[in-house]
């Protein structure tokens, strides 16, 4: 019996070192606008799984719409382009952050404050995988979330 339970323990153990099959995504957060009827912006990180994917769309269950969106610095001046698809290589992690790429997230239901209850974020991938997770709500001037 401590044979079987040792190497239960071990599978177990073993289990929870591996990669995963699926990309995963870590420390959702939103910030909410400043004026209410502007844009607020969702970030993340994006681990990729074992095969490269391409995420296609993200969307909430608190807003109307959403567009991922890349800062970028051109001539001197700061720039945002929109992103229909972006490629993530296997393994490669994609981090969604301020100054970079981001979500913007439009018409955010009115009753999200920060602190309050946590949005659905979905993640959809052009073979069909959709990624589900929640997100941290921070005010405008907050700082962002610990990881």
């Amino acid at each position: 019996m401590r044979t079987v339970m040792a190497l239960a323990l071990g599978a177990a153990v073993t289990t929870g070192c591996t990669s995963p099959d699926t990309p995963t995504v870590e420390q959702a957060w939103v910030r909410l606008a400043a004026v209410p009827s502007r844009p607020s912006a969702l970030y993340f990180t994006l681990h990729g799984g074992p095969l490269p994917v391409t995420l296609i769309g993200v969307t909430t269950d608190v807003t109307v719409s959403s567009e991922m969106h890349e800062s970028m610095a051109k001539r001197g001046m700061t720039t945002m382009a929109p992103l229909a698809r972006l490629a993530v290589p296997a393994r490669a992690d994609i981090v969604f952050a301020p100054g970079g790429r981001h979500v913007m997230l439009f018409d955010v239901n009115p009753g999200i404050k920060p602190g309050g209850r946590r949005p659905v974020v979905t993640l959809s991938f052009a073979d069909g995988q959709r990624l589900v997770t929640t997100a941290i709500v921070v005010g405008p001037g907050q700082p962002m979330p610990d990881a």
